[in-house]
């Protein structure tokens, strides 16, 4: 059974998040977001690499 976290949590885990809504702040990078913002976008692109997609 699995006891520690999973890879694609370790990887998250190394981005601060301070830092990343700064920049997204700073950028105005969310201005015309409903839902879909940044940070999710960031980690479903991480999640398709990691699992080799060819496309989303």
């Amino acid at each position: 059974m699995h006891k520690g976290k999973f890879v694609f949590s370790q990887l998250l885990g190394f981005i601060d998040r301070n830092d990343f809504n700064y920049l997204v702040r700073k950028y105005d990078g969310d201005k015309y977001v409903k839902q879909f913002t940044c940070w999710n976008q960031l980690a479903v692109l991480m999640f398709g690499q990691l699992s080799n997609r060819e496309s989303l």
